[in-house]
C-alpha cells in the first residue's frame, strides 16, 4: 500500500492539481507510516469458512483482497466480543505475542465448545503478560486486550454521550481514546468538519497519553488542557481556596451575564442616520425599542438561539439601517442592500451603538468587576452576600489589564464572559478525563465547545479531590449540557493487583461510600509492602536502589511540599531522580511525583512516602491518598513514620 501510493504520478494537468495531488500523497503516505515496534496484527478470527486477522489498521493486497482488517471495523467485533457462550459465529480466537515488532508466540480459545481447559476468556496469559509489561515510556495502547464490557462503550455512536465511572485500574482513559479513535474512523467524513477534543487534567497526564491515538493511526486530534482551553488571560498568582470555590461556582455565570448585558444604556435623544445621500431621523422611543428587543434575545439564556453580546451589538445596527430605509422606500426610493449596509457602518450608527452597546473583551470587563465595588454589587445583587463580594474584590486596581493579578478561576470566567461576547467554536466530539474534578464552571466551559457535538465523560467519584467534587455524576453532566447521559461503570481491574486494590479499597466506605468497590483480575503475592520506619531515608533508599534493579518504571509518591526533600534523600544517598512537574517533558523512568500530579498516571513499582502527610495535605486528603495507593502496577510499598489513616491501620504489617 505504501508502494503504490509512492508510485502515484503527476499528469501535469495545471499547477494547482499537481500541488492537491502532491498534498494529497504526502497525507496518504503519513497515514500509511510504519512504525516498526507496532506489529501489522494482533489477533485472528475463524469462522466455519473464513480466517481474518485483526490490527490496528486496514491491510488489503496488490488484489484489493483484505489481509487484516482494522480493529474498528463491524467485522472485528466479533474479536473483542465472542464467547463460549455466545461466540457470535467463531470457532476460534487467537491472539498474537510480540515483543519489539517480533511475533513470539500466540494463544488460542476454542470457541465453538465450552472447555474447562480454556483459559478464563479475557484473562489468558497473552492479556497478563500485556499488563505486566514494564511501563516505562508513555501509556500504550490497549487496543489488542480490550475486552467485552470496554469494547461496547468504544463503540458506541457518536449521537450518544457516556459517562464513564471506572475505579482504577479498568482502563477508562484507554477506553475513552479508543473511542475517540473508533468515532474517527467511523464518522470521518461528520467528524472531518467538526473535529475531536480532548481534555485531560495537567499537562503532565497529557504527556503520558498523548502518544496513544496517533498509535491508532489518529494524529489530527487536538489534545488539551482546560487551563489551556480557558486561557483567556495570563495566570500569575493563585486564588485563596474560599475565593477559588467561589469562583468555581455556578451562581457566577449569572453575575458575569448580568456584567455584560446589565450595562447596556437606556437611547436619551434620536439619530440621524445617512441613507444614499440624505438623512433620515429614527426617533428616541423607536431607539428604545430596538434595544429592548436586541438585548432579550441576549438575556434569554434559556432560548437555544441566543444572540450574543458582539451579534446584538451588529443587529442593533441593522436595526437603524433597516429603518431608515423604510423610511426612504416609503418616500418613494428604492436603496440597495449595499447602501443600507453602508448606513450600518456609518460614523452616526457606530457612536450610537458605542454608547448605548459599548464594544467590551472579557478580560477588560472581568477587571473592571473585581476593581470597582459598586459596578460588582449591582452584578451581583441577589445572588452573592456582601462577604461573598468582598472575597471577589481585589484590594488595590491593578495598572493595567496585563498587570492584574489573574487566576486560573479568574481564565476561566474570562473564557465565561468571551462565550457571551461571541459564538466560541464547537467539536464534533469531547472526551474530558478527570471529570469529577470539574467545578461547575470549568463544566460549562466544556459544554461551550460541544455545540451540537456528543460527549465521554470519564472519572471516578472515588478519586474527586476538588472542592467542588460532586456524590454523584447528575450534577456534573448537568453542567456538562448532558443531564440525560447514561453512567456506565467499569468496575474489574487490570492494572492494579488485588492486593493492592484490596488495599486502597479500604478507603472506599469513608470516601465514596455509595460506589462499588472495584475486583482485581490478578493476584500478585508479595505485591504490597507496608514497612513501618523510625525516619524516612535510609529505608527510601534501600527500597527505591532494590526497585531500580528491575526493568520498569518507579513512582515516589509524596505531599507535594516534600517533593523536593524527597529527591534530595534520594540524590544524596546515589540514586539522582527527577521531580515530575506539570510543565516538564515525559514522565522519567524513576520519577519523584508530587502527590497531585499522580492521577492518571501508572508506574510498575510505586513507593508511598509519609501517606499520612499526603492525607492531611488537604480538606479532600484521603480521596488523593486512594489516587496515590492504585497507581501501580506490579508492585507497592508504602514508608510510614506516623500512624496509617484510620481505615489504613489496622492491615499487618507486611
Amino acid at each position: 500500500m505504501r508502494a503504490a501510493a509512492s508510485a502515484v504520478v503527476d499528469a501535469g494537468v495545471d499547477a494547482w492539481a499537481s500541488e492537491r495531488l502532491g498534498a494529497a500523497r504526502a497525507e496518504r503516505l503519513r497515514a500509511l507510516a510504519a512504525d516498526p515496534g507496532v506489529p501489522p496484527f494482533f489477533g485472528r478470527t475463524d469462522d466455519s469458512c473464513e480466517t481474518f486477522h485483526i490490527g490496528r489498521r486496514h491491510v488489503r493486497d496488490t488484489a484489493g483482497n483484505p489481509v487484516v482488517i482494522d480493529w474498528r471495523a463491524p467485522m472485528s467485533r466479533p474479536f473483542y466480543q465472542a464467547s463460549t457462550a455466545d461466540p457470535q459465529g467463531l470457532t476460534r480466537r487467537r491472539r498474537f505475542g510480540f515483543s519489539g515488532g517480533d511475533l513470539t508466540g500466540y494463544e488460542d480459545e476454542v470457541l465453538a465448545e465450552s472447555s474447562p481447559a480454556h483459559p478464563e476468556e479475557g484473562t489468558g496469559r497473552f492479556l497478563r503478560a500485556e499488563i505486566e509489561r514494564p511501563r516505562s515510556g508513555p501509556m500504550r495502547d490497549i487496543v489488542a486486550t480490550i475486552q467485552p464490557e470496554q469494547d461496547e462503550i468504544v463503540r458506541a455512536p457518536l449521537a450518544e454521550s457516556i459517562c464513564v465511572q471506572g475505579a482504577p485500574g479498568t482502563g477508562k482513559t484507554a477506553v475513552g481514546l479508543h473511542r475517540a479513535a473508533f468515532l474517527l474512523y467511523t464518522y470521518g467524513s461528520q467528524l472531518a468538519r467538526t473535529g475531536v477534543l480532548v481534555v485531560g487534567p495537567n499537562r503532565a497526564f497529557l504527556r503520558y497519553i498523548e502518544q496513544v491515538l496517533p498509535t491508532l493511526g489518529e494524529v489530527d486530534v487536538e489534545q488539551t488542557t482546560l487551563a489551556e482551553l480557558t486561557a483567556r488571560v495570563p495566570v500569575r498568582a493563585v486564588d485563596p481556596p474560599e475565593v477559588a470555590v467561589l469562583k468555581g461556582d455556578v451562581r457566577m455565570a449569572e453575575v458575569l451575564r448580568r456584567a455584560l448585558w446589565g450595562e447596556i444604556a437606556k437611547p436619551t435623544d434620536s439619530v440621524q442616520v445617512p441613507l444614499a445621500g440624505r438623512r433620515y431621523r429614527v426617533p428616541v422611543e423607536r431607539l428604545k425599542r430596538y434595544v429592548d428587543d436586541v438585548r432579550r434575545r441576549g438575556r434569554a439564556e434559556d432560548d437555544q438561539q441566543v444572540l450574543h453580546y458582539v451579534a446584538g451589538r451588529e443587529r442593533l445596527a441593522t436595526r437603524l439601517a433597516e429603518d431608515a430605509r423604510r423610511q426612504k422606500e416609503e418616500g418613494g426610493g428604492s436603496p440597495t442592500d449595499a447602501e443600507t449596509r453602508r448606513a450600518a457602518r456609518s460614523a452616526e450608527v457606530r457612536d450610537f451603538c458605542d454608547a448605548v452597546w459599548p464594544v467590551r473583551d472579557a478580560a477588560g470587563l472581568l477587571c473592571e468587576l473585581w476593581s470597582d465595588p459598586a459596578r460588582l454589587a449591582r452584578a451581583a445583587r441577589g445572588v452573592l452576600d456582601d462577604d461573598e463580594q468582598a472575597l471577589l474584590r481585589w484590594p488595590v486596581p491593578p495598572r493595567s489589564v496585563r498587570t492584574a493579578p489573574w487566576t486560573a478561576a479568574d481564565a476561566v470566567l474570562a473564557d465565561e464572559l468571551a462565550g457571551l461576547l461571541e459564538r466560541t467554536s464547537g467539536y464534533g466530539h469531547v472526551v474530558v478525563d478527570e471529570a469529577q474534578d470539574l467545578s461547575p464552571m470549568q463544566c460549562r466551559a466544556v459544554a461551550r465547545r460541544l455545540a451540537a457535538g456528543s460527549l465521554t465523560v470519564l472519572g471516578d467519584l472515588a478519586q474527586a479531590t476538588s472542592p467542588w467534587s460532586p456524590s454523584d455524576w447528575r450534577d456534573t453532566l448537568a453542567g456538562l449540557g448532558r443531564p440525560h447521559t447514561v453512567v456506565r461503570p467499569l468496575t474489574r481491574g487490570y492494572r492494579v493487583p488485588g492486593e493492592v486494590l484490596d488495599f486502597a479499597n479500604r478507603l472506599l466506605p469513608l470516601i465514596a461510600p455509595g460506589l462499588a468497590a472495584a475486583t482485581a483480575v490478578r493476584a500478585e503475592p508479595g505485591s504490597l509492602s507496608i514497612r513501618p520506619v523510625a525516619a524516612i531515608a535510609g529505608p527510601l533508599v534501600d527500597v527505591v536502589g532494590g526497585l531500580s534493579a528491575v526493568p520498569g518504571s518507579i513512582g515516589i509518591v509524596c505531599a507535594d511540599d516534600a517533593a523536593a526533600d524527597v529527591a534530595a534523600v534520594l540524590s544524596d544517598g546515589g540514586l539522582p531522580t527527577a521531580v515530575l512537574t506539570d510543565d516538564g517533558d515525559e514522565v522519567p523512568r524513576v520519577a519523584v511525583v508530587p502527590a497531585a500530579l499522580a492521577k492518571g498516571l501508572e508506574f510498575d513499582a510505586v513507593v508511598v512516602v509519609d501517606p499520612a502527610a499526603i492525607a492531611a495535605a488537604e480538606p479532600r486528603g484521603l480521596h488523593r491518598l486512594y489516587v496515590v495507593l492504585t497507581r501501580a502496577v506490579s508492585t507497592l510499598v508504602v514508608l510510614h513514620r506516623n500512624d496509617l489513616p484510620a481505615p489504613l491501620g489496622d492491615h499487618a504489617t507486611l
